[in-house]
């Protein structure tokens, strides 16, 4: 791995807990100034003390709730006051809806949380990023994304399919991205089966989490971690990684025209120039 700290600024969000807590602790503890974001202010506090105990300084933090695009806004104006440079953003945060659920804004949740949230807040920073590392997943494969009805989902609702068309868009918002900025390198990643806090709610997946192979919120973050410290010439610009090494996304989230569809119509939504 290559060695690019020396007091970065690196902003995760969905830093309260599992994987985007387990990377700020590495990243803290490599030498970055960590910025934490999350919903609830008391595991925010909570995280920020676990940081803190493992690298010997307190993170900043900002709350945010992401099924609330106001809520995204505002914390960029707050991070834009803050900072003029952010040398890496993690979009990490997200969420499974168990049920169909529509925010305040009017989408369902998990392709708000999940991807419309992220998009806004990348837009808005996009000027004062360095590198862009993008919580995706191998659930895409379960996707069916049309970027002309973001709330298809909703209909005959299945968490694992919305969950799945959310990370799907991760995946093509990742390498759109990447075409349209090419300053800014981006990159997605598949962390692996990890115990989730949602298990809680949910019989059936709480079942799953424990039939199926999973690992520690550390072990995925290895790859998060690595996409923010690696070289630039050695990765590839909107790749998708598992394990620290390039993948092939399913043909879905691989489509150039429709991952160029999808921004168009995430800009429409979040009420961005495209």
């Amino acid at each position: 791995m290559e060695d690019l700290t020396g007091r970065r600024l690196v902003v995760v969000t969905g830093a309260s807990s599992g994987i985007g807590l387990a990377a700020a602790v590495h990243l803290a503890c490599r030498g970055d100034r960590v910025v934490l974001v999350g919903r609830d202010p008391a595991r925010l506090q909570a995280a920020a003390e676990r940081v803190r105990e493992n690298s010997g300084e307190r993170p900043e933090l900002f709350r945010a709730d992401f099924a609330i695009l106001d809520d995204v806004r505002r914390l960029a104006e707050q991070l834009r006051a803050a900072y003029d440079r952010i040398d890496v953003l993690a979009n990490n945060a997200g969420a499974m809806a168990l049920q169909p659920l529509r925010t305040v804004d009017g989408f369902e949740m998990s392709i708000q949380a999940n991807h419309l949230a992220p998009f806004l807040l990348t837009n808005l920073l996009a000027d004062r990023v360095g590198r862009i590392v993008v919580t995706a997943s191998g659930a895409h494969r379960f996707g069916s994304l049309d970027p002309d009805d973001l709330n298809a989902p909703l209909r005959g609702y299945l968490s694992i399919s919305a969950y799945g068309t959310s990370k799907q868009a991760n995946i093509l918002f990742t390498a759109e991205a990447a075409r349209r900025w090419p300053g800014i390198p981006a990159y997605s990643f598949h962390p692996g089966t990890v115990r989730t806090r949602f298990a809680n709610d949910s019989k059936f997946v709480a079942f799953g989490m424990r039939v199926m192979p999973f690992r520690s919120p550390e072990k995925a973050a290895e790859t998060l971690v690595w996409l923010a410290n690696q070289d630039r010439s050695r990765l590839v610009d909107g790749g998708y990684y598992s394990d620290r090494r390039l993948r092939r996304p399913y043909r879905k989230a691989a489509d150039p025209q429709l991952a160029a569809r999808l921004w168009a119509a995430s800009a429409k939504a979040v009420g961005l120039d495209a």
